[in-house]
């Protein structure tokens, strides 16, 4: 199962893409600014760093005794995992945290730390999701599987009906099937279609490093905690569900509002896999922001608000997101181009539910 060569049209609208490519050169030139991390951004990866591990300290050094407070401190491991996905290997393995080829390398791997692979996010997200963003059978993140149907290209069941309700728990069990059963099926997938090699890895290499990383992850946070911390081990496997539960919730309500969405669109190729748009045009289309005020939310989700402009610039630090936003948004009605946003993120969660609601039905 080879993966589909699917062609744009650059000869639809070319100036656009190297007009802004121009002015966000301009940008960082006038300002005397570097396009990767600042020393913010190297604050944030220590705090998010710091979310995950110092709650993790206190609970193996039995720093409490009541369960209460335990489960408090796996209630911040969940959000210091979300974190760290986020904010520090999401602009790492899109080689924009900093020029350094290596540094982009160990903190791309911090995902490892957390239960994740670097190698199979980078295949899922960089080569799949964002060469191919909503085309049905090509972007892994609107394909969920036969429980959720996120394309109107998708075969319609009857349990879709009620996607708008269930959706949101499913999202919640997002990281415990990156840390069980989704990755291994995923590496198997992307050795069929070709993709592993061309990342400069062999499959074998690949599923050592999986397995061991896999194997890391479960004694120092499941197996370890159950020995060592003084809550029975029931809590512990609780709490344990718990905090990948919060971890999950919150990367499928930062991803999915993104793309799922009734002002999005869901291109399809023609038989012989052309696109009739170019590629930074098809960006915008099947692209939303949301809450561009929030700056406390923009900062915890690594700049995500701005998927508009980190699926331009994804070569660029999240942390100039803000400032290039109206950048991105003049040159797009300049040429008279789709600029998606909606205000607050509750507006873009109500949005992305009635889609849901939409796909259920249509």
């Amino acid at each position: 199962m080879a993966l589909q060569t699917v062609r744009f049209n650059r000869a639809v609208a070319p100036d656009f893409a190297q007009a802004l490519k121009q002015r966000v050169n301009d940008y960082f030139e006038t300002n005397k600014i570097s396009r990767y991390a600042t020393p913010g951004m190297v604050i944030k990866s220590i705090f998010m760093l710091a979310l995950f591990f110092v709650p993790y300290a206190l609970i193996m050094s039995n720093t409490f005794s009541s369960p209460w407070a335990v489960f408090a401190m796996w209630v911040l491991i969940g959000f210091g995992t979300a974190g760290i996905g986020l904010s520090i290997m999401h602009d790492a393995n899109h080689g924009a945290y900093s020029r350094h080829g290596w540094i982009n390398e160990m903190m791309g791997y911090t995902l490892n730390l957390v239960g994740g692979s670097a190698i199979i996010w980078r295949i899922q997200h960089n080569v799949l999701h964002h060469s191919y963003t909503n085309i049905d059978g090509m972007d892994e993140d609107i394909h969920p599987g036969k429980l959720m149907r996120f394309s109107p290209h998708q075969p319609l069941e009857k349990h879709h009906r009620y996607q708008f309700l269930f959706a949101w728990f499913l999202y919640g069990l997002m990281t415990l099937l990156w840390i069980t059963a989704k990755e291994f099926r995923q590496i198997a997938r992307y050795q069929k279609m070709g993709l592993i090699e061309p990342q400069g890895r062999t499959y074998r290499g690949v599923m050592i490093e999986l397995f061991a990383f896999k194997a890391v992850y479960y004694v120092y946070m499941l197996i370890l905690p159950l020995m060592i911390s003084n809550v029975a081990w029931w809590q512990t496997l609780i709490f344990f569900f718990v905090s990948h539960f919060i971890a999950g919730l919150t990367l499928g309500l930062v991803f999915q509002p993104a793309h799922v969405m009734s002002e999005c669109e869901y291109p399809m190729p023609d038989e012989k896999g052309n696109i009739d748009n170019n590629f930074a045009i098809h960006q915008l289309q099947t692209t939303s922001n949301f809450a561009p005020n929030n700056k406390i939310l923009g900062w915890y989700v690594g700049g995500l608000n701005y998927q508009v402009e980190h699926h331009l610039l994804s070569n660029v630090c999240h942390v100039h997101y803000r400032k290039l936003s109206p950048i991105v948004k003049a040159t797009a009605e300049e040429y008279g181009l789709p600029y998606h946003s909606q205000p607050t993120f509750t507006k873009a969660l109500w949005e992305h539910g009635k889609m849901l609601w939409k796909l259920g039905r249509a």
